[in-house]
């Protein structure tokens, strides 16, 4: 099924910018005007959900509703999306694949932007990934591992999705994204303009990047090298065994809450500042590993945010150090 642009959707006089009755039942704060939602409609299709709870959207299932949350399939498809919001002055909110992420309960004004549709994913012979954003870093690895490829083992302790991969630069102790990227594509989200970026031009660090925030990724290309299968078999086993027996489990989370501190460790910190176990609510900090901070059930990001602020506030207390935030968090209280 086709949908028309939103350039040809007729729309009377100043209602495309705002007005009409914009809240609903089920989200009293939401801005988007009736002709909003129908532009949107007009563009996305079944891609635009309407006060849409962003608990099913993130790892952590915490999180309130979206006004719009839109998933594009294609980086034309973002292009045009960034250009209407842009016009019609809504704020367009990036969310990628919904890890490492804390949305808070009000939910999120404007359009948020998940990349999960943006699936494009093939090898270049002999040795390149050209991958979209909404592709899973397992699918990348299988294709990986197919081709007897080396050099992002590492993806073997990383969930998540390549977009948002690559904005932390994700990794672990054998490798990261800035090992093995050639390029990143965005598009700016004030006019749509899709930008490359060499690996140098990424600004790629310890779980951070230069990438702005004002842009979002679509796509990258990953160079490789030829290693044996069994070799890389070894690496990707022993990372996931390693993950497996530090990982709690039967709860929902983001992995790790906190960045780790230049040579040391959040989680031992945390564990010997006496804070394992705290719980608000539903909210815990998990007794099988200090800095995953988990929703055992039905945990309220408000909930999630106080236990945070406990948290940090005894490792300053205990340790003097002040821990940084791994996990984005975004929306209203």
């Amino acid at each position: 099924m086709s949908h028309a642009p939103v350039d040809d959707v007729e729309l009377i006089g100043d209602e495309e910018l705002g007005g009409g009755e914009p809240a609903t039942e089920a989200n009293p704060r939401s801005i988007l005007s009736p002709a909003q939602r129908e532009a949107l409609t007009a563009m996305l299709g079944d891609g635009v959900r309407f006060d849409e709870p962003m608990r099913r959207h993130t790892t952590l299932k915490i999180g309130g509703p979206a006004d719009a949350f839109a998933e594009p399939s294609s980086a034309a498809g973002v292009a045009e999306l960034a250009r209407y919001c842009a016009r019609v002055a809504l704020p367009i909110t990036v969310v990628g694949g919904g890890s490492n992420l804390l949305v808070r309960d009000a939910g999120v004004r404007g359009v948020v932007l998940g990349t999960g549709r943006l699936r494009g994913l093939s090898l270049v012979p002999p040795s390149t990934i050209r991958v979209e954003a909404g592709v899973s870093t397992g699918k990348v690895l299988s294709l990986a591992l197919k081709n007897d490829l080396g050099g992002i083992e590492f993806l073997g302790g990383v969930p998540g999705s390549i977009g948002g991969g690559m904005i932390m630069n994700a990794g672990t102790y054998v490798g990261e994204f800035k090992d093995v990227t050639t390029w990143v594509e965005t598009v700016r989200l004030a006019d749509g303009e899709v930008i490359r970026r060499d690996n140098a031009a990424c600004g790629f660090r310890y779980r951070h990047s230069d990438l702005p925030a004002t842009e979002v990724v679509v796509a990258a290309e990953l160079q490789l090298r030829p290693r044996p299968r069994a070799e890389i078999e070894a690496d990707v086993r022993a990372l996931r065994q390693r993950r497996a027996e530090r990982e709690p489990k039967k709860v929902s989370s983001n992995g790790s809450t906190f960045k780790n501190p230049p040579g040391e460790f959040a989680g031992r910190l945390i564990e010997a500042a006496g804070c394992k176990g705290w719980r608000e609510g539903d909210a815990v900090c998990s007794p099988v590993h200090a800095n995953w901070l988990v929703n055992t059930g039905r945990a309220t990001a408000a909930e999630l945010w106080m236990l945070i602020g406990r948290v940090r506030t005894e490792v300053e207390r205990v340790h003097g150090v002040t821990l940084e935030l791994e996990v984005k968090v975004i929306g209203e209280a």
